[in-house]
Parts: C-alpha cells; sequence; structure tokens
C-alpha cells in the first residue's frame, strides 16, 4: 500500500536539482587549483616571512624557528641594494611598457587596415616571439649582444662605423628592455586586433563616406573603442615589469653591468637562496607582491577615471 509519501519526486525537480548544482561541480576543479596553487603558496610565504631562524642554548645550541612578528619585514623595507633594485626596475619598466603597448597598437591598427597585403604572414611574424621562452630569448640577444660574436659589431665593423656597446651603464636597459618587448608585443597585438575585428565595419564604412581618412578613423574610432583592451593589456605588461628576472638573470654571466641583484626579483632570490635568508626573501616577495597588486589597482583607477570624464 503507498501513501502519499512514498510517490516518486518529478523529474522537474530532480532537473532542477541537477542543474542548480551543476555550475558548483564544473568550478570545484578551478577553485580546487587555485586554493592549492595559489592561496596555499600565498599563505606559507606570509607565514614564513613572520618567523626567522633563531640559535636558542648556550655553546653551539639548536636553530628553530621563531615567531619575530614584522621585523623582517623591517629588514626589508631597510634594505638599500633592495630600493636600488627597484630603481633599476623603474628604468627598464619607462622604457619597456611604452614601447610594449605603442607597437602592440601601431601592429594592431596597421593589419587592420584595409589596404595592407599579407596580413595573415604578418601577424604570425610578429606573435611568434611570444612563444619563445624568455630564458631562450635572452640568450639569443644576449650572443648578438656580445662584442665577440655579434653579427652588429661584424656589419659595422666592415663599414667602419663604430661599434655600440649594449651592456653600458645606461644601454643596458635598453638591451634587456628589448628582450622583454620583443617577447611581449605579440600577444598585447593579437589581443587589440582580436578586438578590431569584433568592431562592426559599418562605423569604418560610414566614416570613410563622409571622407574620414584611415589615421583618423584610427584615431577617432579605433582607438576608442579599445579602451578596454588597452587596459587590460597594460596592466599585464604592468605587472611583467614588476616581474622582470629572467631577461637580467640571464645576461649577467655576460656583463659586469648587471649585478647579481639588479632587479627585485634578483634581490629575493639572493636572499633566500644565495644568503639561505629564506625567511627575509619571503617578506621581500610580499611586499613586492602587494606593490604589483596597489599597482596594478592604482592603473585600474586611473583607466577607470578618465574613462568616466570621457564618457561625460
Amino acid at each position: 500500500m503507498t501513501t502519499v509519501n512514498d510517490k516518486p519526486a518529478p523529474p522537474g525537480g530532480r532537473r532542477r536539482r541537477a542543474s542548480a548544482v551543476a555550475p558548483y561541480v564544473m568550478t570545484a576543479p578551478a577553485v580546487a587549483l587555485f586554493v592549492v596553487f595559489i592561496l596555499v603558496p600565498i599563505g606559507y610565504a606570509v607565514w614564513l616571512s613572520l618567523h626567522a631562524m633563531r640559535v636558542r642554548g648556550a655553546g653551539l645550541g639548536i636553530r628553530t624557528e621563531v615567531f619575530i612578528g614584522l621585523e623582517n619585514y623591517l629588514d626589508a623595507i631597510r634594505d638599500s641594494a633592495l630600493f636600488s633594485a627597484m630603481r633599476h626596475m623603474l628604468g627598464y619598466g619607462l622604457i619597456m611598457v611604452p614601447a610594449t603597448m605603442g607597437l602592440a597598437l601601431l601592429f594592431a591598427l596597421l593589419l587592420d587596415a584595409p589596404r595592407v597585403a599579407g596580413k595573415r604572414y604578418s601577424r604570425i611574424t610578429i606573435f611568434l616571439p611570444y612563444a619563445v621562452p624568455g630564458v631562450i630569448a635572452s640568450l639569443l640577444w644576449g650572443f648578438i649582444y656580445l662584442p665577440a660574436v655579434s653579427p652588429i659589431h661584424a656589419a659595422l665593423n666592415a663599414i667602419g662605423l663604430p661599434t655600440p656597446d649594449f651592456f653600458g651603464d645606461t644601454s643596458i636597459f635598453f638591451s634587456v628592455a628589448n628582450i622583454a618587448i620583443w617577447g611581449s608585443v605579440g600577444f598585447n597585438m593579437v589581443v587589440l586586433y582580436t578586438t578590431l575585428r569584433a568592431i562592426p565595419k559599418e562605423l569604418y564604412e560610414a566614416a570613410r563616406l563622409d571622407g574620414a581618412p584611415e589615421w583618423q578613423i584610427a584615431l577617432r574610432i579605433k582607438i576608442p573603442l579599445l579602451r578596454s583592451s588597452l587596459v587590460m593589456t597594460s596592466v599585464f605588461t604592468l605587472i611583467g615589469m614588476l616581474q622582470v628576472f629572467s631577461e637580467p638573470a640571464t645576461l649577467r654571466p655576460m656583463t659586469n653591468t648587471i649585478t647579481q641583484d639588479w632587479v627585485p626579483l634578483m634581490r629575493i632570490y639572493q636572499q633566500a637562496f644565495v644568503d639561505n635568508d629564506i625567511h627575509l626573501g619571503a617578506a621581500s616577495s610580499v611586499l613586492l607582491a602587494a606593490a604589483t597588486v596597489l599597482l596594478s589597482l592604482a592603473a585600474l583607477a586611473v583607466f577607470r577615471i578618465r574613462n568616466a570624464r570621457s564618457g561625460e
């Protein structure tokens, strides 16, 4: 004998419950990866930065890890070598960020122009350096910079012209920035070009019917519509500036101009793995991560304010 409560649930109810649970099931792997590979390492770095190794006991004593609060952060802030590395990074960034964004925008606009031949080949050629690992790119350019094997030096010597010093005190900033620009322009260009391809062609046709030349279409229509993509790629480029490591670290054996703590990440590496003070290195890395977040938020705020003012 069956009762009302014994009746099976309607199929529609099961489907609704399944559809409500499906988003959580689909996002669970991404959340798990984020927790394991992002949140846990960040938490461990913060934990390390609040501790230090101290010797306890008489005689030889025993090295134990103790809680010291913000002492490592104070030592990192007082570290003159870290501030010198930041100055080098800023000098590098003043070259790398504008050049990367300017070239990426220029190439995207040229590829989107109606009368440009070989667009497919040009896209592949510009994007291809992005697929080269940073260490390999640094080695390739390093051999171009080295006077003994540089084809640039050989060509200039053959025609009797003076040869440049790619590893000078000032030129080293351009040499390091050139490697990053060469490798990152292609990615930013593809993002901007993809956005341009999504813009309705009717806007361009109407402007051409009104007699607007291509440079005015690019300046007054295309660039304003690229604001969101320009903001995103600019923030990515700023983050890449703050994370520069492989280029100067790879070029360091080739020149005495680049020291072992030339940029912040090289200084952090020296603290953690050369000086064997992983706790101070963790504090410096947390400060650099905080600076990265703050600079990214500041850049987003500036772009948001400018977009709001331009929309009034």
